[in-house]
């Protein structure tokens, strides 16, 4: 298959169309409009074969995570996604194996209202470029920097799943297929917070995603905010999977410094909480507080319970000695 015949067969005139894109795929670039006072919301993320995922992930599970992981960096700026580009580097045109990635792909993008607006392939070890697109009200933008002394810290979700899922994996961990079932679709087709990321406009001081670990991420909020942060690890949520999984201190690599959870981790104001709260559950989102905003210079203090924890392993960094799934 050449590369122009796998562009139409596989991505024009698929998936959904959107009114605001004048020219889509099949042209040097795409044109879109952007609704008045809005601000445009880019993101580009790139997954290798063996750093990113394993070789073995089923093609549809690896096309919906191309997107989700995207869409997940625009609803922690509390965007609306609306348009993607993807480019493709394949080691061969395998018919079978572009009819489940790219159904992953278009299933995930329809569920939100996203077109595939263009993009490249070219021939090579597999890698997947995907650029997000989508718009937020003009100065209503999350960002890293906002969170103030005195903000709470929470987080949309559970964590540590996705992690336990690639040390079981890698370590062969014995846990229950049942579980380990259930970890492992966390890790293979996350959850983008794209309507929690709206929602928080106007109540939260700052935001992120949690794709490289609470703690590295968390970092992050506080040294572009200029604070630090107590944080109760006890408070962390975890899922029923990964309780029935790992057991005692063993858990804590998993929920402090894993990523690829994909919640959002954001901080709120004193008067904003209660508020926020009750928005968030209308939409099904149970958000749990675990520490609060403090004075300082970008500091973590981490305790369960009573306990102060030795803060280690703030997350996963490219360029490291070992940075392989």
């Amino acid at each position: 298959m050449q590369e122009f015949e796998l562009i139409n067969r596989y991505f024009k005139g698929r998936g959904i169309t959107r009114r605001d894109v004048n020219v889509g795929i099949g042209d040097d670039c795409a044109l879109v409009t952007i609704p008045e006072n809005s601000q445009l919301a880019v993101t580009t993320d790139t997954m290798v074969e063996g750093v990113h995922f394993f070789d073995d992930i089923s093609a549809r599970a690896l096309g919906h995570r191309a997107i989700a992981v995207n869409l997940s960096d625009l609803a922690a700026m509390g965007a609306e996604p609306a348009w993607v580009s993807v480019a493709i580097t394949l080691p061969k045109a395998d018919e079978a194996w572009l009819d489940e990635f790219t159904a992953g792909m278009h299933e995930i993008a329809e569920y939100f209202n996203v077109q595939i607006i263009g993009g490249d392939t070219t021939q090579g070890p597999l890698v997947i470029t995907v650029c997000a697109k989508g718009t937020v009200p003009k100065g209503k933008a999350l960002t890293r920097g906002g969170a103030k002394p005195g903000d709470w810290i929470y987080v949309t979700g559970p964590l540590g799943d996705a992690g336990l899922a690639v040390e079981a994996r890698k370590q062969g961990l014995e846990i229950d297929s049942e579980w380990l079932s259930k970890l492992t679709h966390k890790l293979e087709y996350p959850t983008p917070r794209v309507a929690a990321g709206q929602v928080l406009r106007g109540y939260a001081s700052a935001a992120i995603d949690i794709s490289d670990g609470l703690l590295a991420d968390l970092k992050h909020i506080l040294e572009m905010s200029q604070v630090s942060a107590t944080v109760y690890a006890d408070k962390i949520p975890t899922s029923e999977a990964f309780r029935q999984s790992v057991e005692g201190d063993a858990k804590w690599p998993y929920v402090l410094s894993y990523g690829d959870d994909y919640e959002l981790l954001y901080t709120v104001p004193e008067n904003h909480k209660a508020m926020l709260d009750n928005k968030l559950h209308q939409y099904g989102i149970d958000a749990v507080c675990i520490g609060q905003i403090r004075g300082g210079d970008g500091k973590i203090e981490l305790f369960n319970g009573e306990h102060k924890l030795d803060v280690t392993g703030l997350g996963f960094e490219h360029f490291t000695e070992d940075e392989s799934c």
